[in-house]
């Protein structure tokens, strides 16, 4: 249930960074707005399943970074995480189209907005 919650809620978010920023683009080659849907729930679940596996060895990696910056390297890592996520996607007939590391920067903060923000309006995750 955990996971089924925060596909849904990174889904969103990742189709919210789309709409948003210039720079990030959604490339979903379906004909219906159902087909759309299953495709932005396909980047979200790519990007769910990276933020599950590969972000925590990231953080833990780059905890004296994380320090320094009081926190602040977090965005960096959300942003290569993001970025990750469209090389992933680049191999499929649908996925994330990224401008840059600053769309991705950008993208990755309103992706942690989005997290948090409707972490809070739902009921506990754990």
């Amino acid at each position: 249930m955990i996971f089924l919650l925060t596909l849904a809620i990174n889904s969103f978010a990742i189709w919210l960074a789309a709409e948003w920023i210039t720079g990030i683009d959604l490339y979903t080659p379906g004909e219906t707005t159902t087909e759309n849907v299953l495709f932005i729930v396909a980047i979200g679940a790519i990007f769910t399943l990276i933020n599950m596996l590969i972000k925590p060895v990231i953080k833990l990696l780059s905890l004296p970074l994380i320090i320094i910056t009081l926190g602040l390297f977090l965005l960096v890592i959300n942003a290569f995480m993001l970025l990750l996520t469209e090389w992933i996607t680049s191999y499929f007939d649908f996925g994330l189209l990224i401008a840059g590391f600053w769309a991705a920067f950008l993208g990755g903060l309103l992706i942690a907005i989005v997290n948090l923000v409707l972490g809070m309006i739902v009921p506990d995750r754990s």
